[in-house]
């Protein structure tokens, strides 16, 4: 078996993007961050710390591969950005991370107030500007269960930003008090969620190795102390890092851990947390090395302790895994996952042993018994880089596809291998490249460097839209240049940039040496990239509202986040989806859940919350929006008939006392879980 494929030739100067040859599709998207009309204008600065020490090295003019792993860590930034309706207007907004020096940005979605999407920049006037911080990763949620969401922001080895939500637009900085600042670790991600079901949101962690350069991802074991941490909740937007007590660590080495999401994988009810982990450096045992960079799923028992069932649940798949998300791909009811990982083209101009396939991006069906099938077989030959993955309806036909971005200066090379990927399910759990949905969106994600990435619906059309954040541009004529195709509808994209130009004595041969190339990149930009929605097909949206403390036996988190929601067209297939505080890359997902219907004009839905309880819809008209809240009695309880109506009648008017629901919505909940509770027994 060879190890190692030929590098490229020397000469390099000139060499552009070759184009694509887009498919045909009813959907594409068009960013409307050129030309300035939107109102954003986000540029990501440098990490000042990271990026002094670049600087030195590029100062030599000539290096080695030897003096690769003295190379610093993402110099150049690593935005996360999220999607969240900050002031309870009606539109989603957008949370953006930035370096040091450089106030991150909250840009108010203008939709509401004016009927078009444009942004203005809030960050500064509502207090979460974090300018002094190196931002990482960022992920929101009502964590005091007062109506409004609340910020998580990460910090590159320096304490985190907790901001509370004053529910007038503006935020208090309560990270002292909060005491969740955490240490000086290389935090990258952060998902919400309530792991011991007390009905207040619990704050997971994922850190890696310190960034000043790559020496740790070369050793084995790892030996640095970063753990990934557990914050619990203990009320008053107060928290207790269990870190230890929880067992998410296991008391074993550290790993590598790009992202994380807190998602009910096995649908019993609780909140399990999961790890995208890296290989890093180290050869796989295959090659002679050892495997160590899973997908690692931590099962909740249910009161907030964790066991590593990786393994078991057969992700133990070595990779560089940098991104998850989270839906049911073969409309079986089960929660499916995407993993993004390294890819494959990259070592082509690397000398580490590989073949293609071996650390390809691809999707994991779940075996409904708590495993995981890996995609393989069925999945694509060879696929680019991936850090930001997200799982959206796109084309509104009733399944759940794929999008994925990714970027990354790799010792000497930009990785530029990740156009923007969009996979389009046929309903089956098998994908396809829709090359053309983003070909003629105005942005060449080829010479972005992208992160973070996020869907919802901006403009509240029913269709999602997409955003991404990149930590450094490639303008032209700096070149990008084609590596070796290795087959499959990657090949025409796969690109690198040579930061730092090969020279080779044998063009057979790894390069002898590099010198410095000083291509002028500029700094990275938000892309907005709004859905056309033009394939008239419908749709269905839900808002969950948890009701700890508004009813009599409600106890799910005021978001609702950990519920799994499943939509049923009519004569159509479940779709099934669960509700993150946090997943992607350093990103995070509107909280409202879009499903396609297809040409259906009806639908129900499901809801499976935490803790167990089971509510139902039905006739759900198409082109909806839905406020769905949690009711604590069951369609699946014991009983009888009358005594679910008695406790339907009881949450009910809570409910409508409160002003969750319009005595409308009141009368429906009331007539849909009284037959929902009838045809669970008769089905």
């Amino acid at each position: 078996m060879s190890t190692r494929r030929r590098f490229v030739p020397a000469a390099l100067a000139g060499l552009l993007a070759a184009a694509i040859a887009p498919t045909a599709t009813a959907q594409t998207f068009t960013d409307i961050v050129p030309g300035g009309a939107s109102g954003i204008n986000y540029q990501r600065v440098e990490s000042t710390g990271l990026q002094a020490i670049m600087s030195g090295i590029e100062a030599q003019g000539v290096i080695t591969f030897d003096d690769v792993p003295a190379f610093p860590m993402k110099h150049k930034g690593a935005p996360g950005v999220a999607l969240l309706d900050y002031d309870g207007d009606g539109d989603l907004d957008i949370y953006v991370t930035n370096g040091p020096g450089a106030a991150n940005s909250l840009y108010s979605n203008q939709l509401e107030e004016t009927g078009i999407v444009s942004f203005v920049d809030v960050a500064l006037a509502a207090g979460v500007d974090a300018t002094a911080q190196d931002s990482t990763g960022t992920c929101f949620g009502d964590t005091d269960n007062d109506g409004d969401p609340d910020l998580m922001v990460l910090g590159q080895e320096q304490s985190h930003r907790f901001f509370e939500n004053n529910g007038d637009g503006t935020f208090t900085d309560v990270t002292a008090a909060s005491d969740i600042g955490g240490g000086s670790l290389a935090s990258t991600s952060c998902s919400m969620g309530d792991v011991d079901n007390d009905g207040l949101l619990d704050i997971v962690v994922s850190n890696t190795f310190p960034w000043q350069n790559f020496i740790p991802c070369f050793v084995e074991p790892f030996t640095f102390d970063h753990v990934n941490n557990l914050y619990a909740n203990t009320g008053d937007n107060t928290f207790a890092d269990v870190t230890g007590p929880s067992g998410i660590t296991n008391g074993g080495p550290p790993n590598v851990s790009w992202a994380t999401a807190m998602v009910d994988y096995d649908q019993d009810g609780d909140m399990d947390v999961m790890f995208a982990d890296d290989q890093c450096a180290i050869p796989p045992a295959e090659y002679g090395g050892i495997d160590r960079g899973f997908v690692r799923i931590h099962q909740n028992d249910g009161a907030g302790n964790f066991t590593d069932v990786t393994f078991q649940a057969g992700t133990a798949l070595h990779g560089g895994w940098m991104g998850l998300s989270f839906a049911d791909f073969d409309h079986d009811g089960t929660v499916d996952f995407h993993g993004s990982n390294f890819g494959d083209y990259l070592f082509d101009v690397m000398p580490m042993p590989n073949q293609p396939g071996d650390n390809e991006s691809r999707w994991f069906f779940n075996d409904g018994s708590g495993g995981f099938v890996d995609s393989e077989g069925p999945g694509f030959p060879t696929t680019p880089f991936g850090w930001g993955t997200s799982t959206a309806d796109y084309d509104n036909d009733g399944d759940f596809d794929i999008f994925m971005h990714g970027g990354l200066q790799v010792g000497p090379f930009l990785e530029a291998t990740n156009p923007g990927v969009v996979l389009n399910n046929d309903g089956a759990g098998n994908f396809t490249y829709d090359a053309n949905a983003l070909a003629n969106s105005g942005t060449n994600h080829s010479r972005r460097e992208v992160h973070g990435l996020a869907m919802g619906d901006l403009n509240n059309d029913g269709f999602p839209d997409s955003v991404s954040v990149a930590a450094r541009f490639s303008p032209e004529p700096i070149p990008l240049v084609p590596l070796a195709p290795l087959g499959g509808p990657f090949d025409a994209t796969a690109f690198f940039t040579p930061v730092w130009i090969p020279i080779f004595v044998d063009p057979m041969l790894p390069p002898e040496m590099f010198v410095f190339a000083g291509f002028p990149f500029q700094q990275g930009g938000l892309s907005v990239e709004m859905n056309d929605a033009t394939n008239g097909n419908h749709w269905i949206k839900i808002n969950t509202v948890g009701t700890v403390g508004i009813t009599t036996g409600g106890a799910v988190n005021r978001d609702g986040i950990g519920a799994i929601l499943s939509v049923t067209p009519r004569n159509g297939t479940k779709s099934t989806k669960p509700v993150l505080g946090g997943s992607s890359y350093a990103s995070q997902d509107a909280l409202e859940t879009g499903f396609g219907l297809g040409s259906a004009h009806k639908g129900t839905i499901d809801v499976l919350w935490p803790g167990g309880v089971r509510n139902r819809l039905y006739n759900v008209r198409k082109d909806s929006t839905v406020t769905l809240p949690e009711i604590p009695c069951s369609i699946d309880a014991g009983g009888n008939l009358g005594q679910h109506i008695k406790c339907l009648h009881k949450s009910l008017k809570e409910l409508h006392a409160a002003g969750v629901i319009s005595r409308r919505e009141k009368i429906k909940l009331f007539v849909s879980n009284i037959r929902g509770f009838i045809d669970e027994r008769h089905n």
